[in-house]
C-alpha cells in the first residue's frame, strides 16, 4: 500500500500513539518537567552502596527516570520515523536523544560505585528481601568489574557517545529521502524507485525492470560510497575504541560479554554454515531453474519465481495472522487481536517514512510496530514478525519490572521468527489454493535463507572489518566493497554471476550500525525452527514452555533462558537442524511445484 504522503494514508492504517502522548504539546510538557527533575539522581552519588536501603532507593529512582525518558524517546523516534523530513519531529528526536544521554551521564556513577565496592559486601546487601528484584541486575554489574571505568570516566564516555546516532541517521536520511533513484517503466505503469520499495520492485517477474532498478539505485548509492563508508567506519571505530578502553580482547568479545554469550555460540554457527554452503547453493539453483535462466545474476535473487501473483490487503494480513496465532492458545491470540483493535501498527509506505520494519516499546505503554506494507505475502509475514516482538514485549511487561522486562536482542528475534514460521505453516496446512501454498512455502524458504545464510554472509564482512579496526588498520569504501564481493563469491560459488555493482550491497544494510546484530538473526531462526516445529507437532509441552519463555524478559542470560525450554545454542546440532529443515523445505517446494 503506497501513498504519496502520510496525510493521504487512511487513519485505520496508521498507528495510534495516544498511549504514549496525545500530541507533541503533551510530550513537550512532560519533557520540560523531567529535564528539571532527572538530575536529582546525582543526590545519590557517593552513597549507592552505603546500605541496602540506599542501594534500593538509588535503583528505584534511576529506573523511574529511565522509564519516563524512554517513553519520551520512543514517542519522539516514532514521530521522526513517520516523517523523516518533518522538522518538528526531528527536533523532538534530537532533544530527547541529547537529554537521554545527559541523564546517562548524570547517572553514570551508579555502576562504578557498585563495582568498586567489595563484592562480598554487595552480595550481603542483596540478601535484603526488597533487593531481591534487583539481584540479577546487580550481580550482572559485578561481572563488569574488570571492564568498568571510574565514575568521571564513565560520565565522559556517556557524553562522547551522545552523538553516535548521527552516523546512522545521515546514511538513512540519504537513502530514504535525499537520493533520487529515478523510475522504472513497464507496459502498465511508471514507478518511482525508493529505498523502501526497492525490494518489492526487485521481486518483479520482468527481468528488465529488475536490472533497470538495480543499476539505477546501485549507481546512485555508489556515487556516495565514501560518505556511506565514512559514517559506517566511524561508527565501527567508536565501538572498537570502547571495547579497547574497557579492556576487552576484541569488539566481538565486548559485545558478547554484555549478554554473557559464549564464543562457542558464534563458532558453532559459522562452522555449520560454512560446512553447508552446498545447501545454500541448492537454494540458489532452485531460483535459477525456476526462472529458466542460463545465468543467475545478483539482481535475480529476489525475483518472484511464482508466476501467479496474489495480493493481500491489510485486512487479509490481520485475518491470517489472527488465525495462525490461535495455535499458541487464548492468551497469545487475545494480544494479537488487541494489537489490531488498538492500532499498534503503522502499515503503509510513502516517501519520507522510514524504510523496513521494527517493533519498539516502553514500560507502561503498549508496543508499536512500523512496517511498509505493499500487499505481498512477505509483507504479511513481516507484520507477523513484528507482532511476535510486540506480544513478547507485552507479556514480558506484565510479568516483570521496569528494569528487567526488555528482552536481550539474542532472544528477542526468536519470538518474531517463530511467529513467521507459524504463519507460513498455517497457510501451507490450511489453504486449498495450490499457488498460495507455494507462496507460503517459498516465503518460509526465503525467511530461513535471509536469516540464516544471508545474515551469516553479511556478518562475515562485519567480523573481518572489526578485526582490522581492532588491530588499528584503516578500512574504507573500497575495502568494504571488495570484501563483501569476495564473501558473496564464496557463498554463491559458481551459481551466481556476480557483477561489479553487487559490491555496494553493504551500503543499504542498516544492521551494520548495530554491531554484531546480524548473527543473532541466525541463532534466532535456528531456535525458532526448533520451537515452532515442536509447537506444530505438539511435542515436549513446547506451547506452554514457549509462553513462559516470552514472559521471562531479562531475568537471566539469553543462552540460559533458551536452555530452560530445552534449546542449547552452544551446540552445533541446533544449527544443523536448521540447515536440514531448510534443505527439506527446498525439496518439498520442488515436489509441490511438480504436482
Amino acid at each position: 500500500m503506497e501513498y504519496k504522503n502520510r496525510k493521504e494514508t487512511p487513519k485505520a492504517y496508521k498507528w495510534d500513539l495516544t498511549a504514549y502522548y496525545k500530541d507533541d504539546k503533551e510530550w513537550e510538557k512532560d519533557y520540560l518537567k523531567i529535564i528539571k527533575e532527572f538530575e536529582n539522581i546525582k543526590s545519590y552519588e557517593g552513597k549507592v552502596t552505603k546500605s541496602a536501603n540506599m542501594l534500593y532507593q538509588t535503583l528505584e529512582e534511576y529506573f523511574a527516570y529511565e522509564s519516563r525518558l524512554t517513553k519520551l524517546f520512543v514517542y519522539a523516534s516514532l514521530r521522526h520515523d513517520e516523517a523523516l523530513e518533518d522538522a518538528d519531529a526531528s527536533m523532538l528526536y534530537n532533544k530527547i536523544y541529547k537529554t537521554y544521554n545527559d541523564f546517562c551521564a548524570a547517572a553514570s556513577f551508579i555502576e562504578p560505585e557498585i563495582i568498586k565496592e567489595e563484592t562480598s559486601k554487595v552480595e550481603k546487601l542483596l540478601e535484603t528481601k526488597k533487593l531481591n528484584k534487583y539481584k540479577f541486575y546487580v550481580t550482572n554489574i559485578l561481572r563488569e568489574k574488570e571492564h568498568m571505568l571510574s565514575s568521571s570516566e564513565e560520565k565522559l564516555i556517556a557524553k562522547l557517545t551522545s552523538t553516535n546516532h548521527t552516523f546512522k541517521n545521515v546514511n538513512m536520511t540519504l537513502l530514504n529521502s535525499t537520493l533520487d533513484y529515478g523510475e522504472v517503466k513497464s507496459e502498465k505503469e511508471t514507478r518511482k524507485i525508493t529505498n523502501s520499495n526497492y525490494h518489492i520492485i526487485m521481486e518483479s517477474t520482468d527481468r528488465n525492470i529488475r536490472r533497470d532498478a538495480y543499476e539505477k539505485l546501485t549507481s546512485k548509492i555508489a556515487e556516495f560510497k565514501n560518505i556511506f563508508a565514512e559514517n559506517l567506519v566511524s561508527n565501527m571505530k567508536n565501538t572498537s575504541s570502547m571495547a579497547e578502553i574497557r579492556k576487552f580482547p576484541s569488539t566481538l568479545d565486548s559485545l558478547l560479554f554484555s549478554s554473557n554469550i559464549p564464543n562457542s555460540v558464534v563458532d558453532s554457527l559459522y562452522k555449520v554454515i560454512n560446512k553447508n554452503l552446498n545447501v545454500y547453493q541448492k537454494y540458489l539453483k532452485l531460483i535459477k531453474n525456476s526462472l529458466g535462466l542460463k545465468e543467475l545474476a545478483y539482481y535475480d535473487l529476489n525475483a518472484q519465481i511464482l508466476t501467479d501473483e496474489m495480493s493481500f490487503s491489510i485486512e487479509d494480513a490481520q485475518y491470517l495472522i489472527g488465525e495462525a496465532t490461535k495455535i499458541y492458545g487464548e492468551e497469545y491470540h487475545d494480544i494479537i487481536e488487541k494489537a489490531f483493535e488498538e492500532k499498534w501498527v503503522d502499515y503503509c509506505s510513502y516517501k519520507g517514512k522510514a524504510s523496513g520494519a521494527y517493533c519498539t516499546s516502553c514500560y507502561g505503554a503498549h508496543p508499536v510496530v512500523l512496517t511498509n506494507f505493499f500487499g505481498k505475502f512477505g509483507d504479511v509475514s513481516a507484520v507477523a514478525h513484528e507482532l511476535g516482538h510486540a506480544v513478547n514485549f507485552y507479556l514480558s511487561q506484565q510479568a516483570n519490572n521496569k528494569h528487567d522486562y526488555n528482552n536481550d536482542i539474542f532472544v528477542a528475534e526468536v519470538a518474531s521468527l517463530t511467529n513467521e514460521i507459524i504463519l507460513s505453516n498455517y497457510v501451507i496446512e490450511h489453504s486449498r489454493n495450490k499457488n498460495l501454498k507455494l507462496i507460503a512455502l517459498y516465503n518460509l524458504i526465503n525467511l530461513i535463507q535471509n536469516n540464516l545464510f544471508d545474515a551469516c554472509l553479511e556478518g562475515e564482512l562485519e567480523n573481518k572489518a572489526y578485526t582490522l579496526i581492532d588491530n588499528g588498520e584503516t578500512i574504507d569504501a573500497e575495502y568494504l566493497s571488495s570484501t563483501i564481493y569476495d564473501i558473496r563469491s564464496k557463498y554463491y560459488k559458481d551459481v551466481v554471476n556476480l557483477d561489479d555493482k553487487s559490491k555496494y550491497s553493504w551500503i543499504r544494510r542498516e544492521h551494520y550500525f548495530y554491531p554484531f546484530y546480524l548473527f543473532k538473526y541466525a541463532t534466532g531462526v535456528s531456535a525458532a525452527i526448533m520451537i515452532a516445529s515442536k509447537i506444530i507437532n505438539n511435542e515436549d509441552d513446547m506451547k506452554n514452555k514457549y509462553i513462559s519463555f516470552l514472559k521471562m524478559g531479562d531475568t537471566d542470560y539469553p543462552v540460559e533462558l533458551l536452555k530452560k525450554i530445552g534449546i542449547d545454542m552452544t551446540k552445533e546440532e541446533v544449527y544443523e537442524n536448521a540447515v536440514n529443515f531448510f534443505s527439506n523445505l527446498i525439496d518439498e517446494f520442488d515436489k509441490e511445484s511438480d504436482k
